[in-house]
């Protein structure tokens, strides 16, 4: 195959990557941005392939591959690919945190066979390459096991709570320090290359960079606390997308380096958004997580009681309201009480109440979840807005139904300074004439941090199952 062939359709798909992320950058192009970056990513394994079974004359693809060679790449995109498809077939929205995390871990551990690889394949002797393979296996490394523990986390298989070890800080600097001095001894010292002819000095140091890095990244994300963890999921998703551009570099390959620049970066940048919607920096996230298991993190204070109230007794309050706002959290997600929450909606606005959504930008643990779970149901993307848009418009608002949203709506972000979520940006929806709260108990949310708005006057709590819960107010209507 040609080599600018080859070469001309990298840039073609990388250009649909970033049309990609351009169009999943608002809801109403997300359904094209999706479509636009399969079509991309189809043409760029379709050409690798081609490139790979004929050759290309320069680089990593510069002779023909074996037919064996081929039927295995051929074996292995029918099973993964049949394992993308089940799982999608599969899993529920309040599943998609934990698989993502699932996945990047596949792209680390991946970044870290094709360093090895590299390095077992005799014939380099460039220094750089040298240091491209291990900066690449070692942010592989730290993205697998993070991810891994990601994972566990998000799907309850482990405590979300921070593992605090002593001194945990000092452990993650001294794993960079170590980092830092094993690739200059790995570059530098001749007797660390060339291992197809016998040096034994390379395998040792690649094998230390390697333990280290997974242990680094296994302690990094059990320190990390359950509040914490939207930041993770991109943050985790910046580091896949190095670890691929890391790989890309190993292979010659430029179309992997952009993808997984373009990853990276997009990655990078979503979670300082993370960041700033949560008010902490990306180092404090990484220095001390909080965040528990449904106990209550700081203080424990008395805040009173709270008041009940009933289905109809909210039909009613509906009825006759002129506004509403609706404040989704995770706890929708995990009732799937989405498709009823869009039933509700048309029947206020049949009604002649206008009806909004209010998102706030860490709510769910996801970027982006509840947005995704609305519009599969099928609300409108105008009623939609942002945590910016919405606040100010609390004040005017009759009614406020809080579904399954905990530390996303807490005021005591803003009035306790020894709170620990002190600071962060919330949804100010104390502010409306009447706030309902959809909630399963009185526990905390995720953060483990008390919430003094189930026992303002002007909160009602409707306790059970969301969805349950909405379809009763709909009879009632």
């Amino acid at each position: 195959m040609s080599i600018s062939l080859l070469q001309g359709s990298f840039i073609i798909a990388g250009l649909l990557f970033i049309l990609a992320l351009a169009g999943l950058s608002k809801h109403e192009t997300s359904r094209r941005g999706n479509v636009l970056g399969a079509i991309g990513m189809a043409l760029a394994l379709v050409f690798t392939i081609f490139g790979t079974v004929l050759g290309t004359g320069t680089g990593a693809l510069d002779q023909a591959a074996p037919r064996w060679a081929v039927a295995v790449i051929i074996a292995a995109m029918a099973i993964g690919g049949a394992f993308g498809v089940f799982k999608a077939l599969r899993v529920e929205m309040t599943g998609m945190p934990q698989l993502i995390a699932l996945l990047h871990s596949f792209v680390g551990l991946t970044a870290v066979l094709v360093g090895w690889n590299s390095y077992l394949e005799p014939g380099h002797s460039d220094k750089l390459h040298y240091g491209e393979l291990f900066v690449g296996v070692f942010i592989g490394a730290v993205t697998f096991t993070g991810s891994i523990i990601a994972y566990l986390k998000l799907s309850a298989k482990m405590k979300s709570a921070p593992l605090m070890l002593p001194k945990h800080n000092l452990w993650n600097l001294a794993g960079l320090v170590l980092f830092a001095g094993l690739t200059v001894a790995f570059v530098l010292l001749p007797e660390s290359q060339h291992v197809g002819q016998g040096g034994a000095l390379g395998l040792i140091l690649l094998s230390a960079l390697t333990l280290v890095a997974l242990l680094l990244g296994l302690h990094l994300v059990a320190s990390i606390g359950g509040g914490d963890m939207p930041v993770v999921v991109s943050m985790l998703n910046s580091y896949s997308g190095w670890a691929a551009a890391a790989a890309g570099f190993t292979l010659d390959n430029d179309l992997l380096i952009i993808t997984g620049a373009l990853v990276g970066s997009s990655g990078a940048y979503l979670s300082y958004i993370m960041c700033k919607a949560m008010n902490r920096s990306f180092i404090s996230v990484i220095a001390g997580g909080f965040g528990s298991d449904g106990g209550v993190v700081g203080e424990a204070k008395d805040l009173g009681e709270h008041r009940e109230t009933s289905a109809p007794e909210v039909a009613e309050l509906l009825k006759a309201a002129s506004s509403v706002v609706i404040t989704p959290g995770y706890g929708m997600a995990v009732a799937q009480a989405q498709g009823p929450v869009a039933d509700l909606t048309s029947k206020l606005r049949a009604l002649g109440v206008e009806v909004r959504f209010g998102i706030h930008p860490v709510a769910g643990r996801l970027p982006g979840h509840m947005n995704v779970l609305l519009a599969e149901a099928k609300v409108p993307y105008d009623i939609v807005l942002e945590m910016d848009e919405i606040n100010d418009d609390f004040e005017s608002t009759d009614v406020v139904l809080v579904i399954g949203a905990n530390d996303t709506v807490n005021p005591a972000a803003l009035e306790d300074p020894t709170s620990p979520i002190a600071g962060m940006p919330v949804l100010e929806v104390w502010k409306a004439a009447q706030v309902i709260v959809f909630k399963r108990s009185m526990n905390t949310g995720y953060a483990g941090v008390q919430n003094p708005l189930f026992f303002k006057e002007n909160t009602a709590m409707l306790f059970g199952d969301a969805k349950e819960r909405v379809e009763d107010i709909i009879r009632a209507l």
